[in-house]
Parts: structure tokens; sequence; C-alpha cells
């Protein structure tokens, strides 16, 4: 499975101080909310980043910024690196499945840890073997593994995972989950249909697991499934950061939602664009991944759309969302979501011209046959890596959103 390649620190830094991470938004070491009508965004009226390229760079393929841990809010940096001699010798164990290993390296790197070793491999019928190469006996075990496709495939692999340090006499085990897939299966919209989300969170309760770590769910709700406590990491302060980069008018921009039911998700949003007016695309669904826009609730002409979700799979309602804000007189429109499934036909849709720019993130690897000019592509390693070690010092997660 190709992934993206992102630039990233040498494996023997122990710390990420260096400034030459970061290789394309600029961040505010302040916070993670920021206000558009602000001199250093609203500067003027144009719509376009102050770096030069900023979509892509020579041969189509979207770069990557990487939060710099110096590039974090100061009640983050303040206290790091006060407590580094006692987190390098914390029993702390981080294991990557197969789903996503750049991930998993990239949050290693900035938690200056190594990853931990271990053999994942399939037997000739598909059956998945596992063993971990190094002892994890008293130790706080996070594996890394997003159910993304094959989800199947990638959920089992995690299960047994998470098996395998039980039975290694792990102290605890928490699943870090990027995505955490079957989320959408939350409810019974239908007589006879199952609730495959409170399934999954049962297997991987039953597995051993101590914890569940997951980016953006796709309702909250979801983490009333589990049995076992879970931390919901939010991605929207790493959109917000490479967004705060780009020369918008707090006067010219929109927060779209492209649905009815990701309202909440757009509003919240929208507060943190200064307060941004919001808009609403109806929609009526007559089948799965089949999606019918008929009309829009709010006023685009001539402001910069911006269509807020958690995840991208077939980007049919997106790409019939952003065709009818171009109507109604929308003068660019942007897409950010945090989960990029991309099923086909997702890119031919995305790359059709709807779009000034597609803004994901990396909890998802991206095949590099689905590149195209306007997609950028956001890490959230070093928000992963930070709430792995605030989880791992008992210390506050919410105040990293806040």
């Amino acid at each position: 499975m190709a992934s993206l390649t992102i630039r990233s620190p040498s494996k023997s830094s122990s710390s990420l101080s260096s400034s030459s991470l970061f290789t394309r938004a600029s961040l505010s070491p302040k916070s993670f909310s920021f206000n558009l009508s602000s001199p250093r965004i609203c500067a003027s009226n144009s719509l376009k980043c102050e770096l030069h390229q900023p979509v892509n760079h020579g041969n189509g393929k979207p770069r990557n910024p990487i939060l710099n841990e110096r590039m974090l809010p100061k009640f983050v940096d303040s206290t790091r690196m006060d407590t580094t001699a006692t987190r390098n010798g914390a029993k702390l164990k981080l294991f990557s499945g197969t789903a996503n290993p750049a991930l998993s390296q990239e949050i290693a790197w900035y938690m200056g840890l190594e990853l931990g070793q271990i053999n994942i491999k399939r037997f000739a019928d598909g059956e998945i073997y596992v063993q971990l190469q190094e002892s994890v006996r008293g130790c706080d075990v996070y594996i890394v593994q997003p159910t993304c496709p094959p989800a199947n495939e990638n959920l089992m692999e995690l299960l047994i995972m998470i098996d395998a340090c039980r039975r290694a006499s792990a102290k605890t085990i928490t699943a870090v989950i990027p995505y955490f897939g079957y989320a959408r299966a939350d409810r019974k919209t239908q007589g006879r249909e199952s609730i495959a989300a409170k399934l999954v969170a049962n297997l991987i309760t039953e597995a051993g697991a101590n914890r569940v770590l997951a980016c953006d769910l796709h309702s909250g709700q979801s983490m009333g499934y589990f049995d076992i406590s879970v931390d919901h990491v939010h991605c929207q302060p790493v959109v917000l950061d490479y967004l705060a980069s780009k020369r918008i008018c707090s006067d010219d921009l929109v927060v779209v939602s492209p649905d009815v039911g990701g309202v909440a998700r757009a509003r919240a949003f929208a507060k943190k664009l200064s307060d941004a007016p919001l808009a609403i695309v109806d929609k009526r669904r007559h089948a799965h991944n089949v999606a019918e826009v008929m009309n829009l609730i709010g006023d685009v002409k001539g402001k910069v759309a911006v269509m807020v979700d958690d995840m991208i799979d077939t980007a049919g309602t997106i790409a019939k969302g952003a065709s009818l804000l171009h109507q109604e007189g929308a003068r660019e429109v942007y897409a950010c979501c945090t989960h990029a499934v991309f099923s086909p036909p997702a890119i031919e849709r995305l790359s059709g011209g709807l779009f000034q720019e597609v803004i994901i993130t990396n909890t998802l690897p991206v095949a590099e046959k689905n590149y195209f000019p306007q997609l950028t592509v956001l890490s959230v390693a070093n928000l992963l890596g930070e709430t792995i070690w605030r989880v791992h010092d008992d210390c506050s997660v919410s105040s990293i959103f806040q």
C-alpha cells in the first residue's frame, strides 16, 4: 500500500525542537483558535497563501505540513522539556499495525521513541499472525492501527495485536485508532439493521484493550458504546492552523455543512473562524453512498465557502454540495475533512474543478495513485503524540483543544 512521504527528523533525534520540520503552513504558537479579522490573516482581500505553490509542487503531489513541537501552544511547550528525563525512562511501548505505518513512525518521532518490534504476517489462507519481538511485561502499551480499507483485515489485525499484548502481561493496552471504521452504523435508521459500531466496540473491549484513543468519531454517541475509557481527539486545530496561514478575509468567509447531520461540527468550526456565518446544504439520501442535493440554507453569493465534514468516502455528498454552492454564486469552494477514505469515484469528483483545494489529514494513508493537484494533506502525528503523552502522564487531554 503506497503512502505519503512526509519529511521528519532523523530517527536518532530524541527531541523535535528543530523548526525545519514545518514544510508549508505557519502555525500560531499561542492558540488553536484564530481570528481571521486580525492583521496577520486579513492584511488584504487576497485569498491565496503567502507561500509559493500553495497547492502542489512540480509533479502535482501534495505537500504535507507537520506541526512542530515548538509551535504548539505554550501550555504544551512549557511542561514538555521539564519531563523529558522521566518520560524517556517510562515504561511506555508504542507499536504499529500495517494499516498506516507512516503515521505511526511520525508519532514515534514526535515522542522521541522507537516503534516497538513486532512481527505481523499473513498465512496463505489469509489468517493473521502476530508476535511481539520485545517484552511488554508491566508496560503501558499503545497500538496505532486505523481500521481503514481493507477495514475487516485491519480490524482483525488490531484485535490480534491487543490479544498478543494482553497475553504478554502488558500493564495497560490503549488502542490508538485514528480512523474508527463502522462508526457510521451507530444507530438504527430502518428496521432489522445492525448497530455495527457497538459490535466493534465490544470486540475491542473483549480483546483486552483498557482504553481507546480515536480521532473525529462520526458521532459522539459512539463513545458510549465502549465499556472502557475513550479519549476523543479533535483534528480541527490542525485544519484551522493551516487555514490561518491563508489570506482569507473574515468578511468573505462562510462555513458550509454538507448535510443537516454535520451542523454541530460546522458550527463549532465556524465559531473558531472569527464566528463566521454558517450555511447548510439540505440533502436527501435515497441509498447508501448516493446523495441528492435539494436546496441551500444560507447566503454564499460572492463568498469563499469552506465545506467541513468528518470524512470523504465516495465524495458524492460534498461534490454535489459544491456544485450547488457554485450555482448559488460562491466565489471559491474549499473542502476540509479529517478522514480521506476516497472510495471510487471520489478522486474524479474531487479533481473535477469544483474545489479550489481539498484539505485532509493523514489519519488514513493516501495511495500515490489518488494524488491530485488540489489535494493538501496535513499531519496529525504531533497531535496524537501529545495526546498519548498526556494520557500516559495522567494529564488533561481536553485542554489541548480549548
